[in-house]
């Protein structure tokens, strides 16, 4: 009997690890879906009998406006509902409409899809995304700090149109648990779970990387190195004192120290800013190996960036030393040639041979 326990358990553990490793990778895969992008989204949350909540979120996810309909039963107010849609679209140059998958979410879709027939002048695009962790979102502490004034079902609209503009900025709010990565997820072994699933996030902000200038801190808390106080910091030296113009700028804020920077600036990007390296995953104890690449051959970085045919005819051997072995010169280079490459599926480290993803200060 004893035997026959110990071979069960051994199964059991095998089918447990087996199975976090699936969540881990259904977690993955929604993280890294590809985003919409900077575009004016409308989010509808279906419901029947409560009605459809609707927010419009701007290009930078800042909430616009929100209105409730009820085209279905039993309210019946389907020809209101398409004149709010339209109303609500032209008013703030929708581009995109969110639709919850949730319940009434095809007669929803049905719905926008009227009203796109309607007014093609509105030139809408209507996306079904999944609404898993959004109810969980709209009753947490982060939503209530970011909508105090707002009702909470009306949250969960914000939750979907946002996801539709960056999945992975909008689902590192949400425990990675309650995202749906799993039907068995409440089976296995939860401590186990919830650090697998912990890593996953970690590793996908990571790879991603994050615009320190418009990231929330619970995507900047993510970051290697970086802890949900510094996190919290960052915003407010940021609200306080306007966009970081550098990854340099990062040192002003207070307890961002060398380690820290070290640490977390090669995952940390600045666009637009005085450094165009500094929008890339080049960490910028790298930067003296793209110097000498622009040294020898009289080019500017502008001119450099994104130029395959250049980069390609680099050689890499030819710029390692003591400090930085050829597979760092070569990510440096792949860098270059496709800078800020997101969801492309492939975890990369930040192009510096001291910068780790997994510690933590």
């Amino acid at each position: 009997m004893r035997l026959d326990t110990d071979l069960m358990m051994q199964l059991r553990e095998a089918a447990e690890a087996e199975a976090i490793q699936v969540f881990a990778r259904n977690l993955k895969d929604l993280l890294l879906a590809a985003p919409a992008g900077a575009h004016t989204v409308m989010g509808i949350d279906p419901g029947v009998r409560t009605g459809c909540k609707i927010a419009v979120v701007d290009p930078t996810g800042k909430l616009l406006e929100t209105a409730t309909i009820y085209p279905h039963q039993p309210q019946n107010q389907w020809d209101q509902s398409l004149a709010t849609i339209a109303a609500l679209a032209q008013k703030h140059g929708v581009a995109l409409v969110a639709i919850g998958n949730g319940t009434a979410s095809r007669e929803t879709e049905r719905l926008v899809a009227e009203v796109m027939s309607k007014a093609p002048q509105l030139q809408l695009k209507k996306i079904m995304v999944s609404e898993a962790g959004a109810s969980v979102y709209s009753a947490s502490e982060l939503a209530a700090q970011e909508f105090p004034k707002l009702d909470v079902s009306l949250r969960g609209a914000v939750s979907i149109a946002r996801r539709l503009q960056d999945p992975l900025a909008e689902l590192v709010k949400i425990e990675p648990k309650s995202i749906g990565v799993g039907q068995y997820q409440h089976d296995v072994s939860q401590t186990q779970l919830a650090r697998s699933l912990d890593a996953v996030v970690e590793d996908c902000v990571n790879a991603v990387g994050v615009d320190v200038n418009t990231a929330s801190a619970p995507l900047l808390a993510r970051v290697s190195g970086l802890t949900g106080t510094l996190a919290e910091r960052l915003v407010a030296h940021r609200d306080q004192h306007g966009p970081f113009r550098s990854r340099d700028a990062l040192k002003n804020v207070s307890r961002f120290g060398e380690k820290t920077f070290e640490q977390a600036a090669g995952f940390l990007r600045i666009r637009d800013g005085e450094q165009p390296l500094d929008a890339s995953a080049v960490h910028p104890e790298a930067y003296p190996v793209v110097e000498r690449i622009l040294e020898q051959s009289g080019k500017r970085i502008e001119q450099v960036i994104g130029n395959g045919q250049f980069v390609q005819s680099v050689n890499a051997a030819d710029y390692t030393d003591d400090r930085f072995g050829l597979p760092t010169v070569r990510d440096i280079l792949s860098e270059l040639e496709n800078p800020a490459a997101i969801r492309d599926r492939t975890l990369k480290r930040p192009s510096s041979a001291r910068a780790s993803r997994r510690c933590k200060t």
